[in-house]
């Protein structure tokens, strides 16, 4: 098709608004999926996006639209996800696009991430459609969202359509909306073929499948086309678009998105963002995406050592399905040898885990996730440290530095107390409280990484009943008195349960692992002392107590001190076999403890 009968957009709003239900309708209403096929989110084929209700790749489909005034389009729509934790994702999907279908909820109005996600798609010069949605619930409050689109994202109301996705109201409108507002595709006039990939997977049969989006020139079976971050030329095998499973097609033209495969066997040969030209007369790269930088590290073993290789060959298959995540080689005198990887968030290494358990079949062990801080040693040189077993000594460390995050808030007003408590509690101040209407307000704040890693976002949610939202970015470092905290079975260190925490927060953690410990660790002969210390000085302490065989059963009656001098030999016993003896903690010991 040609390019002016083209339109490429994508769907992008806070989580939980209503993009998959929306993409589902616009695929029934294009008739690109039959009254037969249609389920509910169709585009999250992973089991573990529908079971938690949200999307966490980026999903393309091609469809073929008659709109009002008799012409045929081809609409090339991307299902974004919407958790913050996933925004990569979002800016890797706005690349390939000339729009974006904006949503929100009538009933929750623009949220953290909607804010978040306008900013990426202006970043990008993307006409914006906004959507306002679920306009059918009896508590849609719509000019209200309209003010809100006014007021915080600068959007003119009058350009807002009215939809619901779930009955299906104004769907026909957002079709010709797209036709009519989001500009066609124009060739970048380079000297032969340009085709951003945007995505991949790996297929086992074959090999790596590319996403890509053409700009300029056309793509079809047979060609010779260079990878330029590679430098590896391959032979283009088949080109094809999704509906939403893969189809053959003939040839991609510009403008067009959709697939492309070629004798490309290694993960390791692609690299997300990069540009495919003809291999005779190469064309300039276009402009890829900005390096992503993990911002929480966290230790993934297999459990059963020989499972090592694999787990290497599946991480290389979904890294190159996930570009966020990152991973490299580590060993633990606890768990063997296994990963060190870096993820986005929380949510982003609970994904990937789960997707490594169900997907790969991997049995799999992390351990407590950790940040990268900067350490100043004495003599003036400078570490990043994201493992504890790696922090030096204190003697040799002038300055810890942690690092920052600027996170904005949104929760309705009568929770304004309860949020800046948490904030404070966490070891963050408010910067400034912004009021957004007459309902809600939005408090940005920064606070350290570290310390919003576990549970911050369900505290919000808890909180707020479920009405907060929230959304962060990196705000550099600042200095901190942290400290390496270590667990001591029977007086060694076990380094799977080390951690880098401030000294305030110390005490606390260390009891709580401790107590932790004592319900796991398996009781001994003798007993077994658990601490918590930081350098050399214990903080916590708890013991498990001795397994006590009666050694005096068999003394009936008769005098005391024969039982006696049996219940001293039983006590040298015992010194001597604490002496010897060293704890085996059981690999579900591990497990429990890394999960709590």
């Amino acid at each position: 098709m040609d390019s002016t009968h083209i339109r490429n957009f994508c769907i992008i709003a806070h989580i939980d608004h209503g993009k998959t239900t929306l993409s589902d309708r616009l695929l029934f209403r294009t008739g690109t999926i039959s009254a037969r096929e249609m389920e509910d989110q169709l585009l999250d084929s992973m089991d573990l996006e529908r079971e938690r209700g949200i999307t966490i790749k980026a999903h393309p489909v091609t469809m073929f639209y008659e709109a009002r005034n008799g012409e045929k389009y081809e609409l090339n729509l991307i299902d974004t996800p919407g958790h913050v934790d996933f925004s990569y994702e979002v800016s890797r999907s706005l690349s390939a696009c000339e729009g974006a279908l904006l949503i929100v909820d009538a009933a929750q109005g623009v949220e953290a991430q909607t804010v978040a996600n306008v900013h990426l798609a202006m970043k990008q010069n993307l006409t914006i459609i906004p959507v306002i949605n679920k306009i059918d619930l009896p508590h849609a409050d719509v000019p209200q969202a309209k003010r809100q689109l006014e007021d915080i994202l600068a959007i003119p109301a009058e350009s807002a359509l009215l939809a619901s996705a779930k009955e299906g109201i104004g769907i026909e409108e957002i079709l010709e909306a797209i036709v009519a507002r989001v500009p066609a595709p124009q060739p970048t006039g380079a000297s032969s073929v340009q085709a951003l990939v945007f995505d991949c997977y790996f297929d086992t049969f074959k090999g790596v499948v590319n996403h890509v989006r053409v700009f300029n020139g056309e793509l079809r079976p047979g060609m010779l086309v260079k990878l330029l971050h590679s430098g590896k030329t391959v032979e283009v095998k088949e080109v094809g678009s999704f509906n939403p499973k893969p189809y053959v097609r003939e040839q991609l033209l510009v403008g067009e998105t959709g697939y492309l495969t070629a004798n490309i066997k290694s993960p390791l040969e692609v690299k997300i963002g990069d540009t495919l030209t003809d291999a005779r007369v190469p064309s300039p790269p276009l402009t890829g995406f900005k390096e992503i930088h993990p911002m929480v590290f966290s230790g993934i073993y297999p459990i059963n050592t020989a499972d090592y290789e694999h787990l290497k060959a599946n991480m290389a298959k979904l890294q190159l399905n996930d570009s966020a995540f990152g991973y490299q080689p580590e060993t633990s005198v606890a768990l063997g040898f296994g990963f060190r990887c870096g993820f986005l968030g929380l949510l982003h290494l609970e994904i990937v885990q789960e997707r490594l358990r169900r997907e790969y079949g991997m049995d799999i062990i992390a351990t407590y996730p950790s940040v990268i801080y900067r350490v100043t040693l004495t003599d003036g040189t400078v570490k990043e440290i994201d493992n504890p077993v790696f922090l030096p000594e204190p003697n040799y460390i002038e300055r810890i530095e942690e690092p920052m995050v600027k996170a904005f808030v949104i929760c309705p007003n009568e929770y304004i107390g309860d949020m800046m408590a948490l904030i404070t509690e966490k070891r963050g101040a408010v910067d400034q409280t912004e009021t957004l209407d007459a309902r809600r307000v939005m408090l940005t704040s920064r606070l350290p990484l570290n310390e919003i890693l576990i549970d911050f976002h369900d505290r919000i949610k808890s909180t707020t009943r479920g009405y907060g939202s929230m959304d962060y970015e990196p705000a550099g470092y600042a200095e901190s008195d942290m400290v390496r905290l270590e667990m001591l079975v029977n007086g060694e260190a076990v380094d799977a349960f080390s951690c880098i925490v401030h000294r305030d927060k110390a005490e606390g953690r260390g009891r709580a692992l401790a107590a932790k410990l004592k319900e796991v660790i398996p009781r001994q002969q003798y007993a077994v002392a658990i601490q918590a210390a930081i350098g050399g000085k214990v903080i916590a302490r708890e013991t498990v107590s001795a397994l006590r065989k009666d050694v005096t059963a068999k003394c009936y009656g008769g005098d005391i001190t024969r039982k006696r001098k049996l219940l001293e030999k039983q006590k040298e016993g015992k010194k001597r076999m604490k002496s010897f003896g060293s704890v085996n903690i059981p690999q579900e010991a591990f497990i429990q403890v890394l999960k709590a």
